[in-house]
């Protein structure tokens, strides 16, 4: 008989390589650049970085420049167009002051030609968006003007303007000058007889 031999059916292995381990020396190599070459892309990162840095703070300073230069530019366009409107009324005020130097000049014409100048006037600056506050017997609004006396009227109601000392003016809807103003305390009150 013969005797048989237990085999051994165990092998021996040899241990598995952790996961995302490279698989040879060669490849982990190429994964990860020794040092020297890992502070050298760190340098260019960052000197790119600073180079991009230095552009930009350039270009917002260039931005800065150019948004003041173009509205100084914006308001001196602007105000060249109001003085084009104004010449007109210039010319007619030295001929309106021509007319008043010759001799019989007439008062009625002369202040006919200085209203037609002033209308002039206030259309021109009408046309940049200038208005006119004059509150003449409407209720007072603290708002659009400013109150400088109060009197009694037996014409005028209470609290509404019964006199404008001063006209305002306002801008494009933004008050420029308060309309001073006299508001009426309605009629006077008899002093009571003792």
């Amino acid at each position: 008989m013969s005797e048989s031999v237990p085999t051994d059916t165990t092998t021996t292995a040899t241990p598995a390589a952790p996961a995302g381990a490279p698989a040879d020396a060669a490849a982990a190599s190429q994964a990860t650049p020794p040092p020297a070459d890992q502070l050298a892309a760190a340098k260019k990162e960052a000197a790119d970085n600073y180079a991009r840095y230095l552009r930009a703070v350039a270009d917002m300073e260039n931005f800065r420049k150019r948004t003041i230069r173009e509205k100084e530019e914006l308001r001196q366009y602007a105000t060249g167009r109001l003085l084009e409107d104004l010449l007109p009324v210039l010319d007619n005020l030295a001929l309106g002051l021509a007319a008043a130097k010759q001799t019989g000049a007439d008062m009625k014409t002369l202040v006919g030609g200085v209203e037609m100048v002033l209308a002039q006037f206030k259309t021109a600056l009408s046309g940049h968006g200038l208005k006119e506050i004059n509150p003449l017997g409407q209720p007072f609004d603290p708002h659009q003007a400013e109150a400088i006396s109060h009197q009694p009227s037996a014409d005028v109601p209470a609290e509404h303007v019964m006199m404008v000392v001063r006209t305002g003016y306002s801008l494009n809807g933004r008050l420029l000058r308060p309309a001073s103003v006299i508001i009426s305390g309605g009629p006077a009150k008899e002093e009571a007889k003792g």
